[in-house]
């Protein structure tokens, strides 16, 4: 097979991470050297997968590893979206829980900072664009698939997972019908333990059961939220 000739074309990566707290959601950007904000992301180095380069990047850059990681989509159509050269990213999205957020930064970006989506500056190249295409897959994502488990601590009240829901979907939910829906799912496990939360009665506090979550999805089960 005849040598292939080097490409002027660049392959890279970029990552939409969100984590969640206090009723926000927010979004990991790092500062480029041009002192604009990004996504975090970088060029795939030769010899190393697209899902290696990600996780590397995340790494060197905001010194996280996430909880949920999926690729997104790839852009390319614009050839001049990047003034280096022509350069083609293949972008993914992700979640971590806030209790597992670093504040360590690497050296190929500085200033890496967890911003709320409501307070958001223009993003370099088009990093706008793949932060709301993200946006919108976690959004579509949270009326199938348990991904809110995901954002939310190890153990939590469940007036947290309608605020979650409530946040990210931009709406108001019917709290009595999503609390009988989700409960009668039986992916939710009571701790034993309460929680006070203003003058009501403590509240009951769950931990997500995946390995249940798994059974039951072999079985055929979908997970569906309106």
């Amino acid at each position: 097979m005849p040598q292939l000739p080097p490409s002027a074309i660049r392959i890279a990566v970029d990552a939409a991470v969100f984590t969640y707290a206090a009723r926000t959601l927010r979004l990991l950007l790092v500062q480029t050297s041009d002192g604009r904000r990004a996504l975090p992301g970088g060029f795939v180095r030769d010899g190393e997968g697209l899902l290696a380069a990600v996780e590397r990047e995340l790494d060197e850059e905001a010194g996280i590893t996430v909880d949920y990681l999926e690729q997104l989509r790839t852009y390319g159509d614009d050839v001049a979206r990047d003034p280096r050269a022509q350069v083609i990213t293949v972008a993914y999205w992700a979640v971590v829980k806030s209790t597992n957020v670093q504040s360590a930064t690497g050296s190929d970006a500085h200033g890496a900072e967890w911003c709320p989506l409501t307070d958001l500056p223009g993003l370099a190249y088009d990093h706008d664009m793949i932060a709301a295409d993200a946006l919108t897959r976690l959004k579509a994502k949270l009326t199938y698939q348990p991904i809110g488990f995901d954002l939310l601590p190890d153990v939590f009240g469940f007036s947290e997972l309608e605020q979650l829901y409530e946040t990210i979907l931009e709406r108001p939910i019917d709290r009595r019908n999503f609390r009988r829906k989700v409960l009668s799912f039986g992916v939710l496990m009571e701790t034993g333990e309460t929680r006070s939360e203003g003058a009501g009665r403590p509240a009951t506090l769950y931990r997500f059961n995946e390995a249940r979550y798994r059974e039951l999805e072999r079985d055929g089960f979908y997970f569906e939220i309106k």
